[in-house]
Formats: C-alpha cells, structure tokens, sequence
C-alpha cells in the first residue's frame, strides 16, 4: 500500500495547520492572519512497493502581500476560499494574494507532481 498525505499550509509563527475555513467569517481571519506573512506548505507520503518503501515530505515558502480588506471581502465573495486548505487556492483567483513563492508550485497547489515522479522512479528502479 501506499499514501500521500495533502498538503497543509501551516500558520506563521506557530506552524499551526490551517485546515479549510469553516465559514466565511473563518476564512476572512485566516487571510488577514497571512497577510504580510510567509508561511510553509508541507506535503508528506509514504510510497511502498512490495518491501520497499520511500519516505518524503517537500515544503514550499509562501510570501502573501499585504491584504487589506476590500481584497479580502472580494476574495471571499468568490466562494474560492471555502475548500481549500489555508483559504485560498494559488491556482486560481487567490493567485493574486501571493507576492512570491519559494520552492515547488505544485506542492502549494496540491501535489509536488516531479516529486512524486521522481520517489516513484527511484523506488521501481530497485
């Protein structure tokens, strides 16, 4: 068997998981918390194959801009924010939250897609 696990954008200071917004109002906080901020996205998995197995996490660096609250109502008036870990999703309209990003931008959206590739590669090499 194998798992990945999702990734999960983690809080700054305190490198609490940001889970999905609960609400409008939830999602509203979580913004304004990351406004200004950089926080980490970490993606952990665990790929088996017969008895091997490879173990890996991959962490990006997210810097947000300064968000104030025009930008904040707009983006959750969207309704993106509602499912996605973090409350906001880089991939579509909550690109524009993001002033730079360090390390893999899939692993932000999601999925470190060469990453996995790449353990996968290794592991049925053996």
């Amino acid at each position: 068997s194998s798992g990945i696990n999702a990734e999960w954008p983690l809080r700054p200071g305190d490198n609490t998981i940001l889970e999905k917004p609960r609400d409008d109002d939830h999602a509203r906080q979580m913004l304004r918390d990351l406004g200004g901020r950089t926080h980490s996205v970490v993606t952990g998995g665990c790929i088996r194959y017969g008895e091997s197995r490879r173990n890996f996490h991959v962490e990006s660096r997210v810097t947000f801009a300064e968000v104030g609250e025009e930008l904040v109502e707009w983006y959750v008036a969207t309704g993106e924010p509602r499912d996605k870990a973090g409350g906001y999703g880089i991939q579509g309209q909550g690109a524009v939250l993001v002033e730079q990003i360090a390390g893999c931008y899939f692993n932000v959206v999601g999925l470190p897609i060469h990453r996995v590739y790449r353990e996968l590669r290794d592991l049925l090499a053996k």
